[in-house]
């Protein structure tokens, strides 16, 4: 399918591109000079990742995000989790390559998932090289038959992606997959009529075809064009951080990454998915504004808790802990006792006792597995 852009009404739609426009450099000037930038990215991160799984109807919390992303996991991670974290991973890796790397050939692999390590399930295994997976130990043997064949082949490929997905949650430095190839998806996960490549290509030409139009509409119509497209079987998510990627490259938010995925979660999504195009992009345009204005609350009370927590270090000693765990808990939505441990290499009465002189406040309400924060 072709998405046509058509005759596009500005009258309606010029004023809040105008607004959203403003509050998004307004935004981007201030993390630019601001004290407490890194600290902002960081937590912005963890924001939109959240925010992008509550999009899609899945409820992650914050506090196990940010466990999950130091490696202190409290239980077993849950599949939403995981993808959460691949959303704050993303985020990360586009920050840190040049604003253009996200539609490059190689970013665009990366991002989608077609070619690097997030593209969909393989045959083989990484312990075994290329080819056919072999079963795991105590796996049935394959029958003479085709059709079983076939069956203990699809086995072997769940038992090697169980593997996979065991290795890396422990931590274990895991191979990247090699490149796979148009057989290589399983059916039972993916439909083998849905042509990512195609789809994503017919997003592109959109894109281009959009040159013309202020960042701000050009990036809500790229919004709605991913979305009419359905680009990707999975991953809906990719494409409000490619968007957030072309703001970027576009100089609009040169020194941050819009949280996109917060802004749409504060709009209706009868609004988002309403049947007349002008009313969708007024909704994603009022999104891309939502996200800056947060962002921009986000950074006030930032700076307004470090004014508040440096007058605390006033007449400290110079070896004192507390400017450090000062620039954890501004880089992180909360921190942890064992977070604090590690980290600053205290003890825990120790953490405790420097989570007491900062006047942090205990997020969670527990008695036990407590977590801190400033806001």
């Amino acid at each position: 399918m072709t998405y046509e852009i058509g005759k596009i009404p500005l009258e309606g739609l010029i004023g809040p591109v105008a607004q959203a426009t403003g509050v998004l450099v307004r935004l981007d000037e201030r993390i630019a000079r601001s004290p407490v930038r890194e600290g902002w990215i960081e937590r912005s991160h963890f924001h939109d990742a959240a925010a992008a799984l509550w999009i899609e109807g899945e409820l992650v919390h914050l506090e196990d995000l940010v466990f999950h992303d130091a490696h202190m996991d409290q239980r077993r991670p849950t599949h939403e989790l995981t993808r959460a974290h691949a959303v704050v991973r993303k985020r990360r890796r586009i920050l840190s390559q040049p604003h253009d790397w996200a539609f490059g050939s190689e970013g665009l692999r990366e991002l989608t998932g077609q070619h690097g390590e997030t593209g969909p399930i393989q045959s083989g295994d990484d312990r075994g090289g290329k080819g056919s997976a072999l079963p795991e130990a105590g796996s049935a043997a394959p029958a003479d038959g085709p059709d079983d064949d076939m069956v203990a082949q699809e086995f072997a490929e769940i038992d090697a992606l169980l593997a996979r997905s065991s290795k890396i949650l422990s931590g274990a430095d895991v191979p990247r997959r090699r490149v796979p190839q148009d057989d290589d998806r399983l059916t039972v996960l993916y439909d083998e009529d849905w042509d990512e490549a195609v789809r994503l290509a017919e997003w592109r030409d959109a894109l281009d075809r959009s040159r013309h139009l202020p960042v701000v509409l050009r990036a809500a119509l790229a919004l709605d064009a991913w979305n009419d497209i359905d680009v990707l079987q999975r991953g809906a998510w990719v494409g409000p951080l490619l968007i957030a990627a072309l703001m970027r490259k576009e100089g609009l938010a040169a020194h941050h990454l819009p949280c996109l995925h917060l802004g749409a979660k504060n709009i209706p999504r009868e609004r988002r998915g309403a049947r007349n195009r002008s009313d969708r992009l007024l909704a994603w345009i009022d999104a891309i504004y939502e996200a800056a204005s947060a962002g921009l609350k986000e950074h006030d009370r930032l700076l307004l808790a470090k004014g508040q927590m440096e007058r605390v270090l006033r007449g400290r000693r110079a070896s004192s802990k507390l400017p450090a765990l000062l620039d954890l808990v501004l880089s992180r939505p909360l921190v942890s006792t064992s977070m604090i441990q590690d980290t600053l290499e205290v003890s825990r009465q120790g953490a405790l006792d420097l989570v007491g002189a900062l006047k942090l406040r205990e997020m969670t309400g527990r008695g036990s597995f407590r977590a801190w924060g400033i806001l």
